[in-house]
């Protein structure tokens, strides 16, 4: 949602006829594009800022109620690129599961035009993502004081190295990161077909009654590596150790029956601290990493 684009086309006085069935589809295309490029805050660039306290009763708006949904014929292409990264969108969803860093989006965005062609409201229970169907519902919870809410996907976003989920202002109040700007979070997506013969709604901001996502994180990790090669992994550890002493971690683990060495840094508890490594990582040769949280 931070960035425009704007396109004009110019025909000269040349014999160029363009047929009324083409001119409609350019259009349709610009105006895809268009929709699509405008993501979510995650540009350091953009001062956003939450409303005016007592603006709105928060606590009286609920948490989106998950409903089947056709796909939107906007902002769902199989792959798109930001900022020369190239991002694929998700051909079928069911039963994702992710943990990583929230962010959140507000007054800067309020009123502007999501990615699937909606217009943002900071204070619907709505979220933005990199690779979900849009629209999409997922749950999600605070790893750090255990409350859940439930929002609904309509925007691309966030374009942070390490976020995987910007949500509305509205959901990141009742979640509880609002004043630190981030947190640690852990999403699922919902099966909406099925969501009204099992579930029930949940009270706005409630803490989890059941879930995998216990409280008492101890910190995250970025992750640089997995390799099959104790020594590969090594190799690489050994080559970061400028980051710190003892930072850099090599912790072995099976998948799907074979050992994997996966190359992480950390714990960490400062998500500036983790944004300031990230940083580095091209210093080392490393263009791909993700978040652990554990």
């Amino acid at each position: 949602m931070s960035l425009m684009i704007s396109g004009q086309m110019v025909i000269n006085d040349r014999n160029v006829q363009i047929s009324r069935s083409c001119f409609q589809y350019l259009l349709r295309a610009a105006l895809i594009i268009t929709l699509f490029l405008q993501f979510s805050c995650s540009d350091d660039a953009v001062k956003d800022s939450a409303p005016s306290a007592g603006s709105v009763d928060i606590d009286s708006i609920p948490d989106a109620v998950p409903r089947a949904e056709p796909r939107s014929k906007y902002g769902n292409p199989k792959s798109y690129e930001v900022f020369g990264k190239r991002y694929r969108v998700m051909n079928n969803s069911k039963g994702y599961i992710q943990r990583g860093i929230a962010s959140w989006y507000g007054k800067k965005f309020h009123g502007r035009r999501t990615s699937n062609g909606e217009t943002y409201n900071m204070y619907a229970m709505s979220a933005a993502h990199k690779s979900l169907p849009l629209p999409s519902y997922v749950e999600v919870t605070n790893l750090s004081n255990n409350r859940r809410v439930i929002v609904r996907v309509n925007d691309r976003g966030p374009f942070h190295e390490n976020r995987i989920i910007d949500l509305s202002y509205t959901a990141a109040r009742k979640l509880g990161i609002v004043k630190s700007g981030t947190g640690l979070v852990e999403i699922r997506v919902i099966d909406s077909a099925g969501y009204a013969k099992k579930e029930k709604p949940v009270r706005l901001g409630a803490p989890v009654r059941t879930s995998s996502a216990g409280t008492g994180v101890d910190g995250f990790y970025i992750q640089v590596g997995a390799f099959s090669d104790a020594l590969n992994a090594r190799r690489l550890q050994n080559r970061m150790a400028s980051l710190g002493h003892n930072l850099v971690k090599v912790n072995e683990a099976r998948v799907d029956g074979q050992t994997v060495y996966r190359v992480q840094i950390g714990p960490l508890h400062d998500v500036d601290r983790a944004d300031n490594i990230v940083v580095k990582l091209g210093d080392y040769g490393i263009t791909e990493h993700h978040i652990v949280v554990r």
